[in-house]
């Protein structure tokens, strides 16, 4: 064998041994052998190039060992690719626990929606439930099964905002909207309240919106009374304004109760705002109620002379502005932040 094909052989072992010895944990590193030994300029690729050389007695035995190269080579690539991604893989940054903290600015809860929780809260626990209705309404359940005739002025369109593409469905003026749909497919006893948003065509004032929330109520049993309401509400009261708190109900009329009453809490008159908002009083309406008329009864398939009931509704902007003293009920739909982040105790 001449000394050049001696050398080839050499060579090949030479290239096994420094395979067989290399090692990194380095990407870049890595990709420099693989460019070096495997690349279409590489070590292995010149090897194979020498194949013509050897004589063919031994070309077997060379092409062998070449291979043998080539798989090692490849073998180590892989192996050492495949340790380097497991340990990037697993590898935990542990962070700097000497820098300081970056908090996130927590937001706050809209009056409305403490409020209304509130008075949900008050009255879960005296076993009301909550139901929930559609804001768009059609006339039945919006006007007429609440006892409320063809010529009553809430039909007027200053007071409701009818849908243009089909007058007979309106925004619903009130969220009694929701007890019909309970009463007609409901057999009492029916013990609910139900809080949601409702639409009147109203000039926007400080005291008045043409949207706005209200949590009324409703309890259909044998031989309810007034007394009940009345306990019902006085309980209320106490929990949302504190437990010495006076009502009062004044005669009042719904066209979907009788009798009818408007209760007031005492506010008293101790400052100045106080004389201002209950008009030297000292007294506040809440909230209007009564009993269930027979007819809303009759309508929703309920026969008034086995079961009796009481109803109430209440605005909760109009609680909410007793509660935390707001002059102006414009301000809770104007999502202005330094009115909103006073409310952020209460998150």
């Amino acid at each position: 064998m001449s000394e050049e094909n001696k050398d080839i052989f050499v060579t090949a072992k030479e290239l096994l041994k420094e395979i067989e010895q290399f090692t990194t944990t380095d990407k870049q590193a890595l990709e420099q052998y693989r460019i070096a030994y495997l690349g279409t300029k590489g070590k292995v690729k010149a090897l194979f190039a020498g194949f013509r050389s050897v004589p063919n007695e031994r070309k077997k035995e060379f092409g062998q060992l070449a291979n043998a190269v080539k798989q090692a080579a490849e073998s180590k690539l892989n192996t050492l690719k495949t340790a380097i991604e497991e340990a990037t893989t697993t590898s935990i940054e542990v962070p700097d626990l000497t820098r300081p903290i970056t908090t996130m600015p927590l937001g706050s809860r809209h009056p409305i929606s403490i409020v209304r929780n509130q008075i949900n809260e008050i009255f879960t626990r005296i076993g009301f439930t909550i139901a929930e209705g559609p804001e768009i309404e059609d006339d039945w359940h919006n006007f007429t099964a609440l006892n409320t005739p063809d010529d009553h002025p809430a039909r007027d369109m200053q007071d409701t905002f009818y849908i243009q593409t089909n007058p007979v469905n309106v925004l619903r003026s009130q969220t009694s909207t929701v007890q019909v749909h309970v009463m007609e497919n409901q057999t009492p006893p029916i013990r609910i309240i139900s809080p949601g948003r409702v639409y009147r065509n109203e000039t926007i004032s400080a005291r008045a919106h043409c949207q706005f929330h209200q949590v009324e109520g409703l309890y259909i049993d044998k031989d309810v009374s007034f007394a009940d309401l009345k306990q019902t509400l006085l309980y209320f009261a106490r929990e949302m304004f504190g437990k010495e708190t006076k009502i009062r109900l004044r005669p009042s009329f719904f066209p979907f109760t009788e009798p009818s009453a408007e209760v007031d809490i005492y506010w008293g008159l101790k400052d100045e705002i106080d004389y201002r908002i209950t008009k030297g009083t000292g007294w506040l309406e809440i909230l209007g109620c009564g009993m269930v008329d027979p007819n809303v009864l009759k309508n929703c398939g309920i026969d008034p002379e086995v079961y009796s009931g009481y109803a109430w509704g209440m605005g909760v902007e109009r609680i909410a502005m007793l509660k935390y003293r707001i002059g102006d009920i414009r301000l809770m739909f104007q999502n202005d932040v330094r009115f909103l982040k006073q409310f952020g105790a209460a998150l």
